[in-house]
């Protein structure tokens, strides 16, 4: 998953074969880890449709990895929703993981949720909830470097919304 996530696509695809070769009876590799590492690839290879076509089997499972997984299939398929611009079910896949904290523990992921849980709201034209969900990123990140890149657009993107409505085009 680190590795589809740097973009590092062949890695991540060779990882993938040997998982899938090592434990092809594994019900959480075949249901879980396979279709997360597969959506993120379609995620950052923007084909967002497959992303969450690959997921479908995740469905049953992702509240059972603990510790690993971190519901990585709701946030991967928030993900792909927030590409398709489709706010509403994006909120309600990053919302699986705000609702679940001991799942979700102190993972990087659990961090970035509300940021992402703020541009799902954004896009849904939910403003007031997407400030909210924005300070509440920006309160996780308040000892951060003030130049890491992430922090740095959400900051951009939460200044949008601080204007008038007719100004705000795309979060």
């Amino acid at each position: 998953m680190a590795s589809a996530r740097a973009g590092d696509n062949s890695t991540s695809e060779m990882i993938a074969a040997r998982l899938n070769a090592d434990y092809p009876h594994s019900i959480m590799v075949q249901n879980y880890v396979l279709p997360t590492i597969r959506a993120l690839l379609a995620v950052y290879t923007k084909h967002p449709d497959q992303a969450i076509a690959a997921l479908q089997p995740a469905l049953l499972f992702e509240c059972g990895e603990e510790g690993f997984g971190n519901l990585q299939p709701a946030y991967v398929r928030g993900l792909a929703y927030l590409q398709l611009k489709r706010g509403k079910e994006a909120a309600i896949e990053f919302q699986k993981l705000i609702g679940h904290p001991g799942i979700v523990g102190f993972s990087i992921t659990g961090a970035l949720v509300h940021l992402q849980l703020a541009r799902a709201e954004g896009i849904s034209g939910n403003h007031d909830l997407a400030r909210r969900h924005y300070q509440d990123f920006f309160a996780l990140w308040k000892d951060a470097d003030s130049n890491i890149p992430i922090l740095v657009e959400a900051k951009t993107e939460y200044a949008k919304l601080q204007q008038p409505s007719e100004k705000i085009h795309d979060l």
